[in-house]
Formats: C-alpha cells, sequence, structure tokens
C-alpha cells in the first residue's frame, strides 16, 4: 500500500469557526438537525482526557495503521494554527496514537486540539500541560512507525464520518462533527437555541415552572400520561 499525504485542505470563513467555539456540543448537535446531528455525532468512549478539555478547529485528519503512528509525524508536516488533528488506527487500543510529546509539540505549533480513536497515553502530563485531547482509550502500548497510512483524506472517527476541512467541536459531553456545507446553519440554529434557553431561564427565575414553560401540558396528554393522586401500592 501507498502511504499518501494531502497537503491541503478547504479552508473555512475563520469567523465562522471563532462563532462556533462559543457554542457546546449539545447545540451544535441540536442545531444539525435530528439526523445529521446523530450521523455526526462521535460515539461515547470518545471522551476528553481532563474535564475542562475543549477543541474547536477545521479537521486534519490521519489514517494509521494499527499499532503503529508514523501517519501522526505526517499529519503534524501540514497542519496549521488552530488545526485539530483527528488520528484513528480503526480504533485498536492496540499502539499509542497519542503522548506527552506530541502534545508538548503542538502547544509550539499552536495547534487547537486532538481527536484519537486509539490509545493516548501520558495522561498526567497532558493534563498539566491543559492541551485539549480526546481519545477513545488509553493505554501505554507502545507504537511502531512504519507506516503505511494516509493524511487528509476521508476516515470513520468513534463511528462518525471526517473529512478534512470539517468542524469539530469537542466538550466535557463529546465531539461533533460538521461537514463545512451545514456549518453556518448549524450555528445560526444553535445560537436560536441558546436564546431560547436564556428565555427559560429568566421564566424559571421568575417563579414558573419547568412543566409549564417547556409546555409539558400538551405533551403529557399527546403520550396519555395518567396522574393518579395516592401511593403506588394502594392500588
Amino acid at each position: 500500500m501507498q502511504s499518501v499525504v494531502y497537503k491541503k485542505i478547504p479552508r473555512l470563513d475563520p469567523a465562522l469557526v471563532e462563532r462556533a467555539r462559543r457554542i457546546n456540543v449539545a447545540d451544535l448537535h441540536e442545531g444539525l438537525g435530528p439526523v445529521i446531528g446523530r450521523q455526526c455525532l462521535m460515539q461515547p468512549q470518545m471522551r476528553a482526557l481532563f474535564p475542562t478539555a475543549r477543541v474547536c478547529g477545521q479537521a486534519i485528519t490521519s489514517f494509521n495503521f494499527p499499532g503503529d503512528n508514523l501517519m501522526l509525524h505526517a499529519a503534524f508536516r501540514v497542519a496549521e494554527a488552530g488545526d485539530i488533528l483527528v488520528l484513528t488506527n480503526g480504533g485498536s487500543p492496540q499502539g499509542a496514537l497519542w503522548g506527552e510529546i506530541a502534545t508538548y509539540y503542538s502547544r509550539i505549533r499552536k495547534l487547537g486540539g486532538a481527536v484519537i480513536d486509539g490509545a493516548a497515553r501520558d495522561t498526567l502530563q497532558i493534563t498539566e500541560m491543559a492541551f485539549p485531547v480526546f481519545a477513545s482509550h488509553v493505554s501505554v502500548s507502545y507504537p511502531g512507525k512504519r507506516g503505511p497510512g494516509a493524511v487528509n483524506v476521508p476516515v470513520v472517527v468513534a463511528g462518525a464520518t471526517v473529512n478534512p476541512g470539517d468542524l469539530i467541536v469537542g466538550d466535557a459531553d463529546g465531539v461533533i462533527v460538521i461537514p463545512p456545507a451545514h456549518v453556518e446553519t448549524t450555528i445560526r440554529n444553535a445560537e436560536a437555541r441558546m436564546v431560547k434557553e436564556a428565555e427559560v431561564k429568566r421564566r424559571l427565575d421568575e417563579g414558573q415552572t419547568l412543566y409549564d414553560v417547556a409546555g409539558m401540558k400538551a405533551l403529557f396528554e399527546t403520550a396519555e400520561i395518567v396522574e393518579i393522586d395516592g401511593i403506588w401500592s394502594d392500588r
């Protein structure tokens, strides 16, 4: 197999990326809609290595042979400041794709973070450096550096397809992938949701109930929920 590296990705308007940076994953997920939102959400095993980790930037993708991380170093050669390195070896825990030195170098390069469908290690050092890393496994398993692999090709990461240049956003709730064609609409929908939730909080602060504010009466009636003024054991 011939390893290949594509040196460029389609670039988004930086202003859109900055707007997305102020929105959490849950709102962006709902902003994508019920179908695409589920397709673009990585599976729950993709977790932040420390609770405050957050990423928002464009994907530099790297496919690595299981047990090997040579193509991580190829990805470093083409990544720009703010980019998110999205690495996969098919989700295998063998051969850590990421560790302390990769984190240290990424900080020097001012990269935006790493999302790894595979193993990361040196989690204490990564946490101390406060560099945002998400991974599906933690293992000290030693990686080889032989290849083959590819950089900036479509990859599947924790169940979600990631194309080079997709917008990657991750926080304590998980990681979502937003294709460029959907970025602007998703952000607009998410911002509208944030405004709506701020109004809900305002009404709750005034003493209204969540049942009323959220319109639960109609939903309860549709679901045919029966409320009984008594104790279940008395029936």
